[in-house]
């Protein structure tokens, strides 16, 4: 695996090593100009951005953002704690609740690259303050960086359609879902891509070879971690194809040791995880203001495992995939999108615990050290009103079921009367079913 990276971090030194450096005398070329991808799952379908400052030249210096997301998330089965376990953006049952609130700016002035988003609100306590790797050593805590969304520092330099060296805190591309909601066909994302990671800390190269393909090298402490597990850095490489505007074509990677090993020793437990996605637009009719405006679908796969330390891949693995359909109407103010899922799970790999339960193990523990596998199916219909770029109100009904005790029942996952702080009784373990039906109202906000 060195050999692997030393080559191709000396195949990016050779790119870099060829570049003009009078960068002002090259007519930039521009990747994917001239596509509309506001259309796309896992895409900003924002096209105006106000928040702009140019200079004198009318050449942008800063574009600001502002991101505010909330909702209502009902659970039929009302868990006394209204905890919502078993997803990466609603953590509360049977409130309101923010989800997310952050600001950003973001600048490619003259070829540098700047980028800083801040964020709170509660998908920050589902994400990033269950990282793990922040106990490894001194001088660290999820709170050290928790409120930066992404933050990096680069450099464009005009190769081909691109060539970009960055390094800092990424949003992670594994999985074609994004992080922000106001991006995704659907609000409660796929489970494939709730499993998968969101965030990275390391570096990375953006290539452009022509206008209608981008590939990237990653080198990161780890998976959906501020700090690293062991010795070595993980690596990953992800790949977007767009031949024309209605096709995108995606495939990423990630392997790295990522996991604690449970045992005094650094890890040696390796993880590999791998994604593809296609997301086709076959229905876009030309100056049609009413009626069906456009239609798409999205298709997205995973595989992972990981292996060492007496972990077996064939016991911890992960696999699934999320077929999404989507409608537009009324020239794309209304949106209405139908979404299956499947995963599975066997040994837990990569999935939620629904409750860390104390003396008495839950049903889910139980299940998964007597062997039993978990396999899970998702289905949501979704609803959404766009009255302009900047809003989006949003009904979505969501079912699911578990092949074992896995979603929060109505005993909840706290303790016998829902409240973290009472003593627990020794007896006490956590109600959970097999199925799960929601309600979930939400409105976003992006400028």
């Amino acid at each position: 695996m060195k050999q692997n990276i030393i080559f191709t971090l000396m195949l990016f030194v050779s790119i870099f090593s060829n570049a003009q450096t009078n960068t002002d005398s090259i007519q930039k070329k521009i990747p994917f100009e001239n596509y509309n991808t506001t259309w796309i799952n896992g895409q900003n379908r924002q096209k105006d951005f106000p928040l702009v400052l140019k200079d004198k030249s009318g050449e942008t210096i800063l574009t600001g953002v502002v991101y505010l997301d909330g909702h209502f998330n009902y659970n039929f089965a009302q868990p006394k704690d209204n905890t919502q376990t078993i997803s990466a953006v609603t953590a509360r049952s049977n409130e309101f609740s923010l989800a997310l609130a952050s600001i950003g700016i973001e600048s490619n002035y003259k070829n540098t690259i700047g980028r800083l988003w801040l964020q709170t609100g509660s998908m920050i306590n589902i994400i990033q303050e269950t990282d793990g790797s922040v106990t490894r050593g001194r001088n660290t805590s999820t709170g050290n960086l928790k409120f930066i969304r992404e933050a990096a520092a680069g450099y464009h330099f005009d190769v081909n359609y691109g060539l970009n060296v960055e390094m800092g805190i990424f949003m992670s591309y594994i999985g074609l879902e994004s992080y922000l909601t106001q991006e995704n066909w659907s609000y409660q994302r796929s489970m494939v891509c709730d499993f998968t990671p969101f965030y990275f800390q390391g570096a990375r190269v953006q290539y452009y070879p022509t206008k209608n393909y981008k590939t990237e090298l990653w080198i990161l402490n780890g998976w959906q971690s501020y700090n690293s597990w062991s010795k070595h850095p993980g690596v990953g490489n992800s790949n977007y194809y767009r031949p024309n505007e209605n096709l995108q074509l995606v495939a990423n990677f990630y392997y790295g040791k990522d996991s604690k090993s449970g045992t005094p020793e650094l890890s040696n437990i390796t993880r590999f995880h791998h994604d593809n996605s296609i997301v086709y637009r076959y229905f876009k009719p030309e100056n049609k203001k009413r009626g069906l405006s456009q239609a798409a679908f999205s298709l997205n796969n995973h595989y992972g495992f990981q292996q060492g330390d007496g972990v077996k891949a064939k016991d911890n693995f992960m696999a699934g995939t999320s077929f999404v359909n989507r409608l537009w109407f009324n020239n794309n103010k209304i949106g209405l999108t139908t979404r299956f899922d499947y995963v599975t799970n066997p040994g837990g790999y990569l999935s939620f615990n629904p409750a860390q339960s104390g003396n008495v193990p839950n049903d889910y523990e139980v299940a998964i050290s007597n062997g039993e596998k978990l396999n899970m199916k998702q289905l949501s219909a979704t609803l959404d009103f766009m009255p302009s770029d900047f809003v989006t109100f949003r009904i979505e009904y969501a079912y699911r079921n578990a092949s074992i005790p896995y979603f929060t029942g109505s005993g909840g996952t706290t303790s016998q009367t829902g409240f973290s702080n009472d003593i627990v009784d020794p007896t006490w373990k956590a109600d959970l079913v097999k199925n799960e039906n929601r309600i979930i109202l939400a409105v976003n906000f992006r400028l």
